[in-house]
């Protein structure tokens, strides 16, 4: 049996004369917690659209479960969308909002009882089944938007940012909540969000969107410790870009300079001496030192502390280069450590391990 619910293949989307897709090619496995993530207008949204039938594509095909479903509607698709605004039906009650759609396909009343008793415990609202949508908070109005998805059986579940509207600790527990729903249920969840965090923390695999194309597809960790290139790796959480010249070549290291220095960082095939490059390296990367605290300052860059941000479990720094260019440190915060008592206008080396940096060429 073939792993993959759903084939993309060369789809192009066109509105007023403008590409909002350029010739995507994706394949989606089985029961898994795919992402589309990117910016805003980046054509996340119009892919799930030409899946679940709301659009047409101007070329490609989309194949869910083996068959081609081009000019099949959306309703014969078995795929159900929850949407951004939840789209409820106010007059309802919640057991009716979830029960609609049943209805509409002429299913047995004690069938359709049945499915949305399960649907409501699945989301944990039996005991408000007969509230109107605004009794409701927007984490269960949220809750019952997949339920009124799920209710239907469908192959795959298409969600369009739906928790883009909750405040932050909903959110979070609402991202909780949805991964484990998906693993009860078992069945393949597109997931839309331009929110990294919500991104890495959710899914099986990340697509990243930029501009119509899909720049890089893989799990959450590949995607943010090995971008493919800078658009992604500046997309996804903060990094520190680094201009770098290869001076030296050996088995081992690349002798580089970055900010007027010569460091050794591990080497990398496919990259030649003289060739200019881009070093990255994450925040939490970065270890930052006191300047009294060091004696042996090579493969160091000397700077000073600007900004020292606590945030409890974490101290996030920005250190400004004798460059005058800023980066940023994060440090993990222990209460018995007195070495992450930093101020503004410290003198500070910092440093990363080799082999912890991304090395990408210019494009």
């Amino acid at each position: 049996m073939n792993d993959d619910i759903i084939k993309i293949q060369g789809l192009s989307k066109h509105y007023h004369g403008q590409k909002v897709l350029d010739n995507i090619d994706l394949n989606i496995v089985r029961g898994e917690f795919l992402t589309l993530l990117g910016p805003s207008g980046c054509g996340k949204t119009t892919l799930l659209r030409l899946i679940s039938g709301f659009e047409n594509p101007d070329s490609g095909t989309v194949i869910i479960n083996g068959h081609d479903v081009a000019g099949i509607p959306p309703h014969q698709r078995h795929v159900n969308t929850v949407f951004q605004s939840f789209a409820l039906f106010p007059h309802l009650n919640v057991f009716e909002n979830i029960a609609f759609g049943l209805r509409c396909q002429n299913i047995s009343t004690p069938e359709i009882n049945s499915r949305v008793r399960e649907a409501l415990r699945m989301v944990k609202l039996s005991e408000l089944s007969q509230r109107k949508p605004h009794q409701l908070s927007g984490g269960q109005q949220q809750r019952v938007a997949i339920a009124r998805a799920v209710v239907n059986q469908p192959l795959v579940l298409l969600l369009d940012e739906p928790l883009s509207s909750l405040d932050y600790g909903l959110r979070k527990n609402m991202q909780i909540e949805l991964k484990q729903l998906q693993r009860q249920l078992g069945i393949t969840f597109i997931f839309v969000t331009h929110d990294q965090e919500e991104a890495l923390s959710m899914s099986d695999r990340i697509a990243v969107v930029q501009a119509g194309r899909i720049e890089q597809i893989g799990a959450p960790r590949e995607i943010y410790e090995e971008p493919i290139n800078l658009r992604v790796a500046q997309f996804i959480g903060q990094v520190n870009i680094f201009d770098t010249d290869i001076i030296e070549i050996n088995d081992k290291a690349l002798k580089v300079r970055i900010e007027g220095r010569e460091l050794d960082l591990e080497n990398r095939r496919g990259f030649r001496a003289d060739q200019h490059i881009y070093t990255l390296i994450r925040p939490e990367d970065i270890k930052v030192w006191d300047e009294t605290e060091v004696t042996d300052t090579h493969n160091m860059l000397p700077a000073t502390v600007e900004q020292v941000i606590y945030k409890g479990s974490t101290v996030d720094l920005m250190i400004r280069l004798p460059s005058g260019r800023l980066i940023a440190a994060t440090e993990f915060f222990d209460e018995d450590d007195d070495t992450l008592d930093y101020e503004r206008g410290e003198k500070v080396w910092v440093e990363w391990y080799p082999g912890w940096e991304v090395l990408l060429p210019h494009e």
